[in-house]
């Protein structure tokens, strides 16, 4: 078998936010966001896209947004490449997410929290080994929770996952692996066979279900994104290599090196 990417947005789309997907993403939310507590039993795949509404403001485009049977509202978004001002943007659509919630005439108690979950291919915060990362309101001096705490972010750093397939124990980690390696693996690993939604998501992932117009566009935006990374790197590399000549009066060779 041979299976999408599901990191592209496309296939992302496809397998958490199609109309089958409704059981797929309430597991894989409940491993991402509740550490595999059964916590969400319901929730609804809504319309992803954020109008502006307010003249002046951009417009947002998720990859899939949910509400659960509590009213709280789940933004999901993949991100491949590390673009300039991503963790502003990922704080512009969680704040614009919570505040269109209300229609005219009614009161702030209206007000749903919202959870912004982002999973990114590269390491969002270096400084730090977390995995999955959560922050919300606190006070500075004593971590005092803000009263009405309703809005959290919550991201998961897809290269810091370092497990093999036999290291697999929890959900959370078959989830992760799915999304990190499904591209590359050619049968459902035997450890998943506890987790019939991921069972589900490798199934909608089989290229075998595909249209050739599917695939080609999918094979299209992976290209794209394999362009974006190599172009990031040389830029880095470049930028690199201007500061060295920079130093040679300063440092020693090894140091600079």
């Amino acid at each position: 078998m041979t299976f999408i990417n599901p990191k592209t947005d496309y296939a992302f789309k496809k397998i958490f936010g199609s109309s089958e997907s409704k059981d797929i993403l309430i597991s894989f939310l409940n491993a991402m966001i509740y550490d595999g507590n059964p916590t969400i039993a319901d929730l609804e795949i809504i319309n992803p896209n954020l109008p502006p509404r307010v003249e002046g403001l951009k417009d947002t485009y998720l990859d899939v947004k949910a509400k659960l049977a509590d009213g709280t509202l789940v933004i999901i978004e993949m991100q491949v490449l590390n673009v300039e001002s991503f963790g502003k943007r990922v704080l512009y659509n969680a704040a614009k997410t919570y505040a269109f919630q209300l229609q005219k005439g009614e009161g702030y108690r209206m007000l749903k929290p919202v959870i912004a979950l982002t999973l990114t291919d590269f390491e969002m915060f270096p400084n730090s080994e977390q995995l999955i990362s959560r922050f919300i309101y606190k006070e500075a001096s004593t971590n005092l929770i803000y009263t009405d705490n309703n809005i959290e972010l919550v991201f998961v750093e897809l290269p810091k996952f370092t497990k093999e397939v036999h290291q697999l124990e929890t959900i959370a980690d078959k989830w992760i692996y799915f999304m990190k390696y499904a591209r590359t693996i050619t049968e459902v690993p035997p450890v998943m066979d506890s987790v019939p939604e991921i069972h589900q998501a490798f199934g909608i992932a089989n290229q075998v279900n595909l249209t050739p117009d599917e695939l080609a566009d999918i094979e299209r935006r992976e290209m794209f994104i394999y362009d974006q990374q190599g172009a990031i790197l040389q830029a880095v590399q470049a930028e690199k290599l201007a500061i060295a000549p920079q130093l040679l009066d300063r440092l020693d060779d090894a140091t600079i090196s």
